[in-house]
């Protein structure tokens, strides 16, 4: 009886479910995206295009994966309509490519973007330079992530500073770095009894082997900050002897005053052999100024708004004078008090105060 009364049972949801089947639509097919050019060739200065789009789906988008290239989409709720993109002068001394993938359902169709290189440089370097890396702070809110990476570390993780580095925010929300009208700002603030900052390193697993290095930085004012423009060494394992570059650094109890050192087991401020040397920068607290290098296997020579800071040349002593040898990685952060910038004590009524980066170019030699 049981067997019977559960084979029934079967047999009525089968006929339940054959009856609701049966008439069923079409299977639907699959979706398919028409565009009028899938490659697009664009000169060093740049220029706009128009896409005509096709799809057989209810609706389609788009998307660029570089920032160079914008896009801006018409008629995308309906089954046809035009993606205009635009690309941005390169500034670069070679080719540049990029993709645009449009979308329609599970269809994607992509668009290449190949662009010419420029003839010259449009940013200065010295002659026989070329642009190899570099961030306008143009694009979005936060940094590239492809580009930049966040520290984080207590207070008194070096030199006895105070603040606590933090990935992009404190933990009650507030930002220490970002990306507003075009500069990275960095900030440090106190919050809930401590004070926290942004310390962030570009290319940090690949960094660059000698070039002409160049940021425009503003510095915050306040005793007790000691903001930097500086590098170490992808590949570190010790220190002062894998080396250490500062092509910037002001302590805000000495304002203006900008320096620039080395850092090598023979040279090292903690026996009083450093390489360094002060200069006084009107404005720079406030004001945006221009902090570089050059760095070639002879030499090294950085500049405040183009005029001489430090020059040191590779007297041929072995890796404990001269560890620049290797890839060095660049750094951009703002501490709080510690050995140098609180060695005066620190004016907690000046926070929050904030360093800002106007762009920072790397160029190499062809």
């Amino acid at each position: 009886m049981k067997r019977f009364m559960i084979h029934t049972l079967l047999l009525s949801l089968a006929v339940a479910l054959w009856g609701c089947g049966g008439d069923s639509d079409e299977p639907q097919q699959a979706v398919t995206i028409t565009i009028s050019q899938e490659n697009i060739s664009v000169p060093a200065g740049g220029g706009t295009y128009i896409v005509n789009v096709t799809t057989t789906g209810k609706e389609w988008g788009a998307y660029a994966d570089q920032d160079f290239i914008t896009i801006e989409t018409k008629n995308s709720t309906s089954k046809s309509g035009t993606l205009t993109v635009t690309v941005s002068a390169n500034p670069m001394t070679s080719t540049r490519t990029g993709a645009i993938t449009v979308m329609s359902g599970s269809a994607r169709k992509t668009i290449s973007v190949m662009q010419e290189a420029s003839a010259e440089s449009a940013y200065y370097a010295p002659e026989g330079y070329s642009l190899v890396w570099h961030d306008e702070f143009d694009k979005g809110s936060e940094l590239n992530g492809d580009d930049w990476v966040h520290e984080v570390q207590g207070s008194g993780w070096v030199n006895h500073e105070l603040q606590n580095y933090v990935n992009h925010k404190t933990p009650g929300g507030a930002l220490v770095t970002e990306v507003r009208n075009g500069h990275l700002r960095i900030t440090a603030l106190k919050e809930n009894g401590k004070v926290y900052s942004g310390r962030v390193y570009a290319k940090r697993n690949q960094g660059w082997r000698y070039g002409y290095i160049e940021a425009s930085i503003k510095l915050p004012t306040g005793k007790g900050t000691w903001p930097a423009f500086w590098m170490m060494p992808v590949n570190f394992k010790s220190w002062p002897d894998d080396g250490e570059i500062d092509i910037m650094e002001e302590v805000g109890y000495h304002p203006d005053y900008v320096s620039s050192s080395l850092h090598a087991k023979s040279h090292v401020h903690s026996n009083g052999t450093q390489v360094t040397h002060e200069m006084y920068c009107k404005g720079a607290e406030g004001e945006f100024h221009t902090y570089a290098m050059e760095w070639t296997a002879e030499n090294i020579t950085t500049y405040v708004d183009g005029k001489v800071q430090l020059s040191y040349n590779n007297r041929g002593l072995g890796r404990d004078d001269w560890p620049y040898d290797d890839p060095f990685y660049i750094i951009f952060n703002l501490a709080w008090g510690g050995d140098w910038g609180g060695a005066q004590g620190v004016d907690e009524s000046a926070l929050p105060v904030t360093m800002e980066v106007d762009y920072v170019r790397v160029f190499q030699k062809k």
